[in-house]
């Protein structure tokens, strides 16, 4: 005979199981449009913070711009990006492509002077603020990495990298850009 208590966790556990099946059905909000804020040239004030983890005293500052346009009938996004600061010129792109079936985007970002491609990240936006989640190697170890758009007008924005290195409970800023568009 099973026992009340196995019997609750047999119930438990398929009702669980059941989940991802509900989920599955749930309606996909349409972000396709997120990134049109984003179309045109920016003027990009960007800081890198050297050590995140050390409170944030050691930075280096770019200007630059960043150039923005839709490909694929707006299901993908191209990004330039030319910054100039203490230690030269800095060039990079970043793709970002729409999975309309997960209703998420993703972030690839390509060095210009290595040609190496980071990880993507993987995330959508919600009441007008973006984020996306995915793993970096910062000094050898691989933590969790955040990128977050806010403050998002017809002629301003933010981005903001942040590392976590205890499973996201806390994060450091690691590079923060403000963009304001240029006419």
């Amino acid at each position: 005979m099973i026992s009340k208590l196995l019997l609750r966790g047999i119930v438990f556990v398929a009702a669980l199981a059941c989940l991802p099946l509900a989920a599955a059905t749930a309606p996909v909000r349409d972000g396709v449009h997120d990134f049109d804020f984003a179309r045109g040239v920016w003027h990009t004030h960007a800081t890198q913070v050297l050590d995140p983890f050390d409170g944030g005293t050691h930075t280096v500052v770019m200007e630059g711009t960043k150039t923005a346009r839709p490909v694929w009938n707006g299901r993908a996004w191209l990004e330039e990006i030319e910054a100039d600061g203490p230690n030269g010129h800095w060039e990079g792109a970043t793709l970002f492509v729409y999975n309309a079936k997960a209703g998420q985007w993703s972030q690839t970002y390509i060095d210009g002077d290595s040609g190496g491609i980071e990880a993507p990240t993987i995330g959508s936006f919600k009441d007008g603020r973006g984020e996306f989640y995915g793993t970096t190697v910062h000094d050898g170890r691989t933590l969790l990495v955040r990128g977050v758009w806010s403050d998002i007008t017809a002629n301003a924005h933010r981005f903001e990298i942040s590392y976590s290195r205890d499973g996201g409970r806390t994060w450091a800023t690691a590079f923060k850009a403000d963009l304001t568009r240029l006419k």
